[in-house]
């Protein structure tokens, strides 16, 4: 079996070949690789690597860990923990303070935003009323900051998020009382 460097002086071989006898035309496109990293990402995948003699391609995705949330507001920790058998005192606390509330959820994976500007005031705050339209937060993804719309009309109740964390796509940011 050939060792790593030999496979690589190989494929630079048969790249000087084929440079030769075949057209310089990539076998890839733009819109291929897309579609490519699209699937790569829709099936979960970190690491994809495909190779032929006219093109090698290598998709990784950095795992990142899912935020630390600190803990919910002291009242919150505090309150009393209703009688559900062995469900788990913080999934009970939690599955309470959600009931009733629509999840307004990140589109993207990217970074979460409660303001326009380090210096301007948040979007939106506990206890603000909302309507379809407003804007409540920016999700900053490859350089784009990303408006994000409540979608719904209602009420702030919960902010699942702390500014400038990272976000996974479909993790609540915000619950809202209709």
């Amino acid at each position: 079996m050939a060792s790593p460097k030999a496979k690589t002086e190989d494929m630079g071989d048969s790249r000087a070949e084929s440079k030769k006898g075949a057209s310089n035309a990539p076998s890839f496109n733009m819109d291929e690789l897309r579609e490519l990293a699209d699937l790569v990402d829709e099936r979960g995948f970190t690491d994809f690597e495909f190779e032929n003699e006219k093109i090698r391609v290598r998709l990784s995705k950095a795992s990142t860990a899912s935020p630390v949330m600190p803990p919910a507001a002291p009242a919150q920790a505090a309150a009393p923990q209703s009688s559900g058998g062995d469900v788990l005192p913080e999934s009970t606390e939690d599955s309470d303070a959600d009931d009733g509330l629509v999840k307004v959820t990140s589109p993207i994976v990217g970074t979460f935003y409660r303001s326009p500007a380090p210096d301007k005031p948040v979007y939106v705050k506990e206890g603000d009323t909302v309507s379809d339209d407003t804007v409540v937060c920016i999700v900053e993804a490859m350089k784009l900051m990303n408006e994000i719309q409540a979608e719904i009309s209602g009420e702030i109740v919960k902010i699942y998020v702390e500014n400038a964390q990272p976000v996974e796509y479909g993790q609540p940011l915000f619950g809202i009382r209709k």
